[in-house]
């Protein structure tokens, strides 16, 4: 899967949370609006990310309805990889020790400890 810039990922989290094909107009409105992107822009992005092949689109009269063909959690297993694969030589612990150096909640610690219980089964 090719990688997708962050401002990419944000038109994608657009669709991800979406509960129907959107229209451009669509993706622009719920975009932060801080980023001030324009249709224009919004369009550009769209079409790049149909390129990469992480979204699709329909044709409804004259509208384009776009559509994630990548589901969230297989674009986050492909980059958290490639994260683990790039700054911690595949290991994923040294990740997790980073992380817990950082400061973990304890609702944090009880699911990783559940996942990695999970994990032994």
């Amino acid at each position: 899967m090719e990688r997708i810039s962050d401002a990419e990922l944000e038109i994608m989290q657009v669709l991800w949370n979406a509960d129907a094909p959107v229209t451009v107009s669509e993706v622009t409105d719920r975009v932060d609006p801080a980023r001030a992107w324009s249709q224009s822009t919004v369009k550009t992005m769209l079409s790049r990310l149909e390129a990469k092949g992480v979204l699709r689109h329909e044709e409804e009269g004259r509208r384009y309805l776009y559509i994630p063909i990548v589901a969230r959690e297989s674009y986050a297993r492909v980059e958290g990889r490639r994260l683990v694969d790039r700054l911690f030589g595949g290991r994923a612990a040294p990740l997790v020790a980073q992380l817990a150096e950082n400061g973990l909640s304890q609702d944090d610690v009880d699911e990783l400890r559940a996942l990695l219980k999970g994990m032994g089964s």
